[in-house]
């Protein structure tokens, strides 16, 4: 929104204050994960800028440890496991919360208040009592250190977002399409795929892309869960924090913010589409 020509002497300085303080406080959020791109390029086994890298001298930057990361089989097995069970997990995820949500929009659903505390609980509450609980359970099963458990561990997790995202999108979806479809003698499963599905798209793909990255991203539940067969990378990376640092792990990273941008930029595109179809212009 640009200033307007009649605005006075304060307006202009708080105008302009407080663009300089949004630019500050977004460098400080972005700030540190700006510096990891530039040292994942490092020649040298550093976590620090060395003189050849500040002087511009290309000899100071190489792609040594992006090689050392795809030649690595253990890197690589541990990139697998994160992308299936992410993958996995999404799906599921997506399913029960689209379900979820749907019978949560319904009027007359009875406990609609409390089934809905329930389901985003996970966010509520702090991830390692939820790490602990599901360690337990899953132990008692004899299911601990399976993919199974991980994955429906991380289903937990990341439900309460699909359910978000698809309550979010029927908040403006209009009931008189389902009645105009049952009334020309379409049935629940066909209107749910020709007529409700279709409109709701766009939320459901941003909650299986916020499940995703909440997969994606775990470290706390898998550090309880997981055993040596099912490491995923970000265990990985947390343990060569501690163990053995490597540049190897600046460049993993480097590629995960790449993905976070492209993922956010979709939900973002995904996020105006849904409001055009609503008849909502897109802010």
């Amino acid at each position: 929104m640009a200033l307007p020509t009649y605005a006075g002497t304060g307006e202009r300085v708080w105008y302009y204050t407080y663009r300089v303080i949004c630019a500050l406080i977004f460098l400080f959020l972005i700030g540190p994960i700006i510096v990891i791109v530039p040292l994942s390029f490092n020649a040298e086994p550093y976590f620090t800028f060395t003189k050849q890298m500040l002087s511009f001298n290309p000899q100071g930057y190489s792609l040594r440890w992006y090689e050392a990361l795809l030649s690595s089989e253990e890197w690589l097995h541990s990139i697998r496991n994160s992308f299936f069970i992410a993958t996995s997990s999404a799906i599921v995820s997506t399913t029960l919360g689209t379900l979820a949500a749907l019978g949560l929009s319904r009027r007359n659903m009875p406990y609609r208040a409390f089934i809905t505390a329930v389901l985003i609980s996970p966010m509520i509450v702090p991830l390692i009592i939820t790490a602990a609980a599901l360690f337990s359970f899953y132990a008692r099963l004899n299911l601990a250190n399976t993919f199974f458990s991980i994955i429906m561990a991380h289903v937990v997790l990341g439900t309460p977002f699909v359910v978000i995202t698809v309550t979010a999108s029927l908040s403006g979806f209009d009931q008189q399409l389902v009645r105009a479809s049952q009334s020309l003698g379409a049935n629940q499963v066909t209107t749910f795929f020709k007529i409700i599905l279709p409109l709701l798209l766009p939320g459901v793909i941003a909650g299986a892309l916020f499940a995703f990255i909440t997969s994606l991203d775990e470290v706390v539940v898998v550090l309880f869960l997981a055993g040596p067969e099912q490491t995923p990378m970000t265990v990985r990376m947390f343990s060569g924090l501690r163990e053995e640092i490597s540049p190897t792990i600046l460049a993993l990273a480097t590629i995960l913010v790449g993905i976070s941008i492209l993922l956010l930029s979709t939900m973002e595109l995904l996020r105006r589409s849904s409001e055009r179809q609503r008849g909502m212009t897109p802010g």
